[in-house]
């Protein structure tokens, strides 16, 4: 039977896997009545928490939802995102009051729904101030188009900053935090995950099988992964780049260890993370129907200490193996401008 988990402290109950749509649409599956069928497989299965972003295939993947819902709405946790560039106008991208706004009536069009439960800021933006950017959010709060406001791969300091603005201007707070977190990409275990548990934010982490490095495609005789995010992503998935050879070393090892523990690597890598005791739900982000039945039932298994023992030995805690699976470089480190007065 499927538990709900409480997200974070605002009384909402959530399974424990959620339904994550970045692959529906043209990046991923552009069949749309296929990506429906998914989706309400998900539902019959427990899944009652759905997560999208308007910038997944430049707004189809939450068309595709909007359809998917259409009789089940009332019975969804319904999540997006504001943040990502859906223009050439300099104005259409960013955490700004003004494309907030305006984007969030463009994300209710296309879901086909008067409300969103969680809208989240999908990537900081040094340039926006963010009591801006939750000025707006509360707003929107206040009129009813959203119900609860979260974060995602915000790091440490921007976690904290939010909740203190938040509760000195008395605006709303953001409730989840989306960090990138899997066995090998442990960097939230140093401080997000703990600033969450902290702050009482519900968790909800993403890329939980790394990109699909921990799907079990990848094969000791030297298989690799071959697919659309390795063209798109290629500094997360170019074996012959140093951090992605230390991720094959370890996903080979893993392999072996769930074949020893009875599990699937799929099921190992999913279990794993919904060990921690700071996260509330792991975004499984599926392609076929296939690949949503692997993941199904993850939540309902425990890893052994001995397991557990043994991940860490191949990824120590807090260790990312590869940088840019961190998700999110700061612009005052890809900036030079911003750190050298000579630029300005």
């Amino acid at each position: 039977m499927t538990e709900y988990l409480n997200l974070g402290r605002t009384g909402v109950k959530v399974s424990q896997l959620t339904l994550g749509t970045m692959m529906f649409g043209a990046i991923g599956n552009p069949d749309h009545d296929d990506s429906i069928r998914i989706i309400h497989r998900a539902l019959d299965a427990g899944i009652n928490l759905v997560d999208t972003a308007d910038v997944y295939s430049q707004g189809e993947s939450e068309e595709i939802v909007g359809k998917a819902l259409q009789g089940r709405r009332d019975q969804v946790i319904l999540a997006t995102k504001v943040h990502g560039r859906l223009g050439e106008d300099v104005n259409q991208a960013g955490n700004s009051r003004r494309w907030i706004i305006r984007e969030v009536e463009d994300s209710l069009r296309r879901l086909q729904t008067d409300w969103i439960d969680l809208y989240q800021v999908h990537r900081p933006d040094p340039d926006t101030d963010i009591d801006e950017t939750l000025g707006a959010l509360s707003d929107l709060v206040t009129q009813g188009k959203i119900r609860y406001i979260g974060t995602s791969t915000f790091l440490p300091g921007q976690i904290v900053e939010a909740q203190y603005v938040a509760r000195e201007r008395h605006r709303e707070r953001p409730v989840t935090e989306q960090p990138p977190y899997s066995i090998l990409a442990r960097g939230a275990e140093r401080e997000v995950l703990p600033l969450a548990q902290q702050h009482g934010l519900g968790v909800l982490p993403w890329s939980p099988l790394a990109g699909g490095w921990l799907s079990g495609r990848i094969k000791a005789d030297g298989g690799h992964l071959a697919s659309s995010r390795a063209a798109r992503q290629p500094a997360r998935h170019d074996p012959n780049l140093p951090g992605n050879a230390l991720k094959t070393k370890a996903v080979l090892e893993l392999t072996e260890l769930a074949e020893q523990a009875g599990l699937s690597l799929v099921h190992l890598a999913l279990a794993f993370v919904l060990e921690h005791p700071a996260v509330t739900s792991a975004i499984i982000g599926p392609r076929t129907l296939d690949h949503l039945e692997a993941a199904l039932g993850a939540d309902k298994l425990t890893l052994s200490p001995d397991v557990l023992d043994r991940i860490d030995e191949i990824v120590p805690p807090g260790t990312t193996l590869n940088a840019a699976d961190a998700g999110y470089e700061p612009v005052w480190l890809t900036e030079p401008a911003r750190r050298r007065r000579s630029l300005k």
